[in-house]
């Protein structure tokens, strides 16, 4: 399959959201990638509900949600209401986590588990063939614009040692800090979909930057 690219709305400028969405609209992007944060699993706030659900109305690409709160259970149903198609959980915020992603599916949207930098792949193993995607964090949740972490690129080849080990068809998505500087070494490791905010928002051309970014990979 191709390689994806999942502009981050959390880099947008929230002054002119329903812009920069036509803008990922009219792009090469494939996903849109969208942070909730509650301020409790990380220290930082970003969109609540109906922020997700205006983004929903105008949005014409896959919602790839990205849940960075404790207790993801007791929204699920909320965000397959609010329009999300993936819907990904941190491994750290969820106590019975073959529940969480059972759920996830039932409610109609694809499963996703996100690791934290210092969660190891291996606590995958049980769960990994029920799995649509992992999201690697290559920086600290919580924050934009972070620096990446170097050793993100061993963690996706052991992801994809386990996937191929276990026969899954798992799609790895890498977030935080990526560019076209490393965009190139994390699909040669594995990857398979790269989430990119700042690097997208704040350059002078978004739409280009993306062109070029997709440009790259495949």
């Amino acid at each position: 399959m191709s390689k994806l690219v999942a502009p981050s709305i959390l880099a947008a400028d929230f002054a002119n959201l329903q812009r920069d969405i036509e803008m990922v609209n009219n792009s090469d992007a494939d996903w849109f990638h969208i942070d909730i944060m509650d301020g409790v699993f990380v220290p930082n706030i970003s969109f609540g509900m109906p922020v997700l659900k205006a983004i929903s109305q105008h949005a014409n690409k896959t919602i790839d949600v990205h849940l960075m709160i404790v207790d993801p259970d007791r929204y699920i149903q909320t965000f397959a209401d609010l329009g999300a198609d993936i819907l990904t959980v941190h491994y750290e915020a969820c106590t019975h986590l073959h529940r969480t992603i059972q759920a996830i599916k039932a409610a109609g949207m694809k499963a996703g588990v996100a690791l934290n930098p210092h969660t190891p792949i291996a606590v995958l193993e049980d769960i990994i063939k029920d799995l649509d995607l992992v999201c690697i964090m290559s920086v600290n949740p919580g924050f934009g614009g972070q620096s990446f972490i170097e050793n993100t690129y061993k963690k996706v080849q052991q992801l994809k040692n386990l996937i191929e080990f276990s026969e899954a068809s798992t799609i790895i998505e890498i977030d935080g800090g990526v560019t076209n500087k490393n965009a190139n070494k994390l699909i040669e490791a594995g990857a398979d979909a790269l989430v990119a905010g700042s690097y997208v928002f704040k350059s002078d051309n978004p739409t280009e930057t993306i062109a070029d970014l997709k440009a790259l990979i495949n």
